[in-house]
């Protein structure tokens, strides 16, 4: 399982290669802005059909990561399905796979701007989830410290031997940390962006995911 520590408000957090957070002393594993349902979404709207794998696809990554960390407790960032409809139209197997995931564990749904309000799909629902020091909810807040988030799924611009590429990433300094979006078929901000800049402190840092995480300076 590759990974990268960092401190948040005192607490050892591993920023996993997949874009899942994993608190060690907690036996908490926390991902974000998963979007189930997608591609459902998308083809509802008048949109292009996509191969439609995505749900399944981001399912299969996070139970690897429950799977090798061992998590008694999963938080869920907001942004979990893509909208209340396509939490409802989540297939019979789909749903299952969710409850098979969630059976022993203490789960939490953060209420997201995609996804208001309790869905129908067991665990708990709350609009934030205070554990001192830390605090989880979907949008961060200015002045906030101690605070894990989601919602912007940062990306950074790294250059390697050949060329530019671009990244989901999290991004760091000593008030908050915000993580990027779990979720296939997903796009990202750019870290560059004006509001990712002012919520970062100058000297933020980012984890760059992938097989083998690496931390770079928050592209500004």
């Amino acid at each position: 399982m590759n990974g990268i520590d960092i401190t948040l408000a005192g607490c050892t957090l591993t920023a996993l290669g997949s874009g899942a957070l994993w608190w060690r002393d907690q036996s908490l594993i926390v991902v974000s802005d998963l979007h189930l349902g997608k591609t459902e979404r998308v083809l509802r709207r008048g949109g292009p059909a996509m191969p439609p794998y995505e749900t399944r696809d981001t399912l299969i990554r996070l139970e690897n990561d429950l799977t090798a960390t061992g998590a008694g407790t999963v938080i869920c960032l907001g942004d979990s399905f893509d909208d209340v409809e396509a939490a409802r139209t989540l297939s019979e197997t789909d749903r299952l796979w969710i409850a098979r995931l969630q059976a022993g564990r203490r789960w939490v749904w953060i209420e997201g701007n995609h996804d208001p309000g309790p869905i129908d799909m067991g665990g708990a629902h709350l609009a934030e989830l205070p554990l001192p020091p830390l605090t989880f909810r979907h949008i961060a807040q200015a002045g906030a410290s101690g605070e894990v988030s989601g919602h912007y799924h940062p990306k950074v611009r790294i250059q390697t031997r050949l060329r530019k590429i671009s990244r989901p990433a999290f991004l760091f300094d000593s008030d908050r940390i915000i993580l990027p979006a779990f979720g296939t078929y997903t796009g990202g901000l750019r870290s560059d962006q004006c509001v990712l800049r002012d919520l970062m402190r100058p000297e933020a840092m980012a984890i760059v995911t992938g097989q083998i995480p690496r931390v770079v300076p928050m592209p500004r």
